[in-house]
């Protein structure tokens, strides 16, 4: 009883994790990942008014991508 409760929670319960891209996080568990994008798009060329992001959502379960609504954003800065 108590190996399957053990064995649930490090299947189902997320560790989150943030990385230094721009803002993306993801959370992490042993059957699935949920990732919040928001990165640079590194081979778009940015410059000081203009920059390209990536944004969206990306849920996975047991490594294949079941959804995938990230998109490349446009951000222009105005003076």
């Amino acid at each position: 009883m108590l190996a399957a409760i053990l064995l649930a929670a490090i299947l189902l319960i997320p560790i989150r994790r943030q990385y230094k891209d721009g803002g993306t996080v993801e959370y992490h568990a042993g059957l699935y990942q949920v990732i919040f994008w928001h990165a640079l798009a590194p081979e778009e060329r940015n410059t000081e008014s203009l920059n390209y992001y990536y944004e969206g959502t990306e849920i996975r379960i047991l490594g294949f991508t079941v959804y995938d609504g990230v998109q490349k954003m446009e951000y222009r800065y105005c003076d």
